[in-house]
């Protein structure tokens, strides 16, 4: 316990010494950060604040191409879901992740939703989306698009229409850009207009399970 307390103590420490404005390279923050065990990789992720996040979506603009099998490698089935753990930059529910899936048609695009608390999914909804592949280097995750199919075990695909999920998703696309293989961040657009929320995803190896 303690030994896990000050290797994540470490990892904060280290990832906002690399964050400090005018010290941000984001190719050599993506190696540092593969570099680390899948368990401190989620843990210092985690730690990032919605200043740090937003300063890092900005220096990520160009620097990495994000592509679907960053999100979904190739090695993965259709309808084998790949979680990916984040943290948002909004005051409450922070936590969640987004699960990915290949679809079994050949279409250049994955689907998946948002992983939260029983109480959210239920009120909200679980926010399904089609993501795929932008004109630049971001990966587009398009909450307009609701996905033909699921993945064994997820919830109902329901409309981003329905419940309070009009609320949070309709019409909100989120532009997601490359920090490394596993880590990406991401910023909401919402009928076209660019919002002040940001998230950081983690993509969480197979048989790898949070502590």
């Amino acid at each position: 316990m303690e030994q896990n307390q000050a290797l994540a103590a470490s990892s904060r420490h280290e990832l906002e010494e690399r964050l400090r404005p005018g010290n941000l390279d984001v190719h050599e923050l993506g190696r540092y950060l593969d570099g680390l065990a899948p368990d401190a990789r989620l843990r210092a992720v985690q730690t990032l604040t919605g200043a740090q996040q937003a300063r890092l979506h900005e220096a990520a603009k160009g620097a990495r191409k994000r592509t679907l099998d960053d999100l979904v490698p190739s090695s993965c089935g259709a309808l084998e879901e790949v979680v990916h753990e984040g943290k948002n930059s909004l005051p409450a529910f922070t936590h969640f992740a987004k699960v990915f899936c290949r679809p079994k048609s050949e279409a250049a695009e994955v689907w998946g939703y948002n992983r939260a608390s029983a109480l959210v999914q239920t009120v909200v909804g679980p926010g399904y989306f089609v993501a795929y592949e932008g004109p630049g280097d971001e990966v587009l995750i398009d909450y307009t698009r609701l996905p033909k199919g699921k993945a064994l075990g997820w919830p109902e695909v329901v409309s981003n229409e329905a419940r309070l999920s009009r609320f949070v998703y309709s019409g909100m696309i989120d532009a997601l850009r490359g920090i490394s293989a596993h880590v990406s961040v991401g910023r909401a657009i919402r009928n076209g207009k660019v919002q002040d929320n940001w998230f950081v995803l983690c993509r969480q190896e197979h048989g790898f399970a949070r502590s």
